[in-house]
């Protein structure tokens, strides 16, 4: 492969991220964290758009470049919300690694590695 087709360090990063995030949302459905069926059926979409983006992103496609985009932005609303809703901080690490790589994948860099 040539350096152009390999992703930035940053955009495995994010893909390790959403793929980890997809992981945990799995394991608390299996291990009945959630108790309601309609829960556990948006638990397991959103974990499914989370590993779409994340092999998306690393395969260095367009699609999955938004949809991780979108993806980070979602994850970084409802982290601000439960931090000032329930007072959750422990929402405050996951909302700023969020805008991180929110902010990361705005860069002209990494949106001009995609074209």
């Amino acid at each position: 492969m040539t350096e152009a087709k390999l992703p930035l360090p940053g955009m495995a990063a994010i893909s390790l991220w959403m793929l980890g995030l997809a992981l945990v949302g799995v394991v608390g459905v299996l291990t009945g964290r959630y108790s309601s069926g309609a829960a556990k059926v948006a638990v397991l979409i959103l974990c499914t758009v989370f590993a779409v983006a994340g092999l998306g992103l690393i395969r260095m496609r367009r699609w999955g470049w938004a949809l991780a985009l979108a993806a980070v932005f979602c994850s970084l609303c409802f982290g601000c919300y439960s931090l000032f809703r329930f007072r959750q901080p422990q929402w405050l690490f996951t909302s700023v690694i969020n805008l991180v790589f929110f902010l990361y994948l705005v860069r002209p860099q990494v949106t001009g590695r995609l074209r």
